[in-house]
């Protein structure tokens, strides 16, 4: 049984995480955010202490560790992105792995001063990149990796999922914080690009903007065309009459991939991975991080394959 803290407990995705923690039979010593709206865990983990204030959360783990020797393990991250590095190096320099969610960091040289931390302190950084564990995802891998053609595959990606108003108001509307459109919501799907089709040889945008953008990605192995979207206006027709706010295909020469079950159990699956010491670590998570860098800051083109919602 290993020592858990998590910090952004009342976070959107922090129940997967305590779910996770609890599903791999582990315990979680404490938690941490500076809002209170965290009830979730009384379904996990209502013995856990909770702080509003960083200080005293340090200062209780401290404690535990010189007043009951009780070892941290892990620190699992669920906080708003331009927090993760620092969240990171304050879990391994209390000794402790850190599990941090995606992206990772939002630029690449965050990559590399993280790195030398892990060297100097012993301990791991893992990320969460479930879709490399969905079914449909690695059984599209290995079809692409058999078939072993010379010719590139041509791929849309189009994900719109709407989002109200209190969107732009949250950290996640301030692009300094969330690092865009792009990278708050489609990082996890280039970090699964980039795995199945390899390395990436060119990255043009042509839209981007608060609330969508587009562009077009160049791999070893495919041409894709991407659109993004949490503007509700842009979901295609036949979705709207329907009722529902979310639209997500991924097509492979024309054939679409299903990947729209199958969600709900990946973070515990990455837990337990992570707990096999088969964690995904920083050089898995720098190809991504460098395309969505790319996406925030190249110049915006009006040339190449556009994705067919522009």
């Amino acid at each position: 049984m290993k020592n858990f803290a998590l910090i952004g407990a009342a976070g959107y995705i922090a129940p997967r995480h305590l779910k996770a923690i609890k599903d791999t039979n582990n315990v979680l010593l404490a938690a941490l955010d500076k809002n209170d709206s965290v009830g979730i865990m009384d379904s996990y983990f209502p013995k856990a202490e909770f702080f509003v204030e960083f200080e005293r959360f340090d200062r209780h783990i401290e404690k535990l560790k010189r007043q009951q020797n009780v070892q941290l393990d892990y620190v699992s991250i669920c906080t708003p992105n331009y927090l993760h590095d620092s969240h990171i190096r304050m879990a391994l320099r209390r000794g402790a792995d850190a599990i941090c969610e995606k992206p990772l960091v939002l630029n690449p040289w965050n990559v590399d001063a993280l790195e030398a931390i892990e060297k100097e302190t012993g301990n791991r950084i893992n990320t969460i990149l479930q879709l490399r564990l969905h079914p449909s995802i690695i059984a599209l891998k290995n079809k692409i990796e058999k078939e072993n053609k010379k010719e590139k595959y041509d791929v849309d990606l189009t994900y719109i999922t709407s989002r109200g108003n209190w969107y732009d108001i949250s950290w996640k509307g301030d692009e300094s914080k969330s690092g865009g459109i792009a990278t708050n919501i489609g990082v996890h799907f280039f970090d699964m690009l980039s795995w199945i089709f390899g390395n990436t040889q060119e990255n043009k945008v042509h839209l981007r903007e608060k609330h969508k953008a587009s562009g077009y990605l160049e791999f070893e192995k495919a041409r894709v065309r991407w659109f993004l979207s949490i503007d509700e206006t842009t979901l295609p027709k036949q979705v709207k009459e329907k009722g529902q706010r979310t639209y997500r295909s991924i097509t492979v020469n024309g054939e679409e991939i299903e990947f729209s079950s199958g969600f709900t159990d990946l973070h515990t699956t990455s837990y337990q991975e992570i707990l096999k010491g088969n964690g995904f670590g920083l050089q898995e998570a720098r190809q991504s991080i460098e395309i969505v860098h790319d996406i925030r800051n190249v110049e915006l083109v009006n040339i190449g394959e556009k994705h067919l919602f522009l």
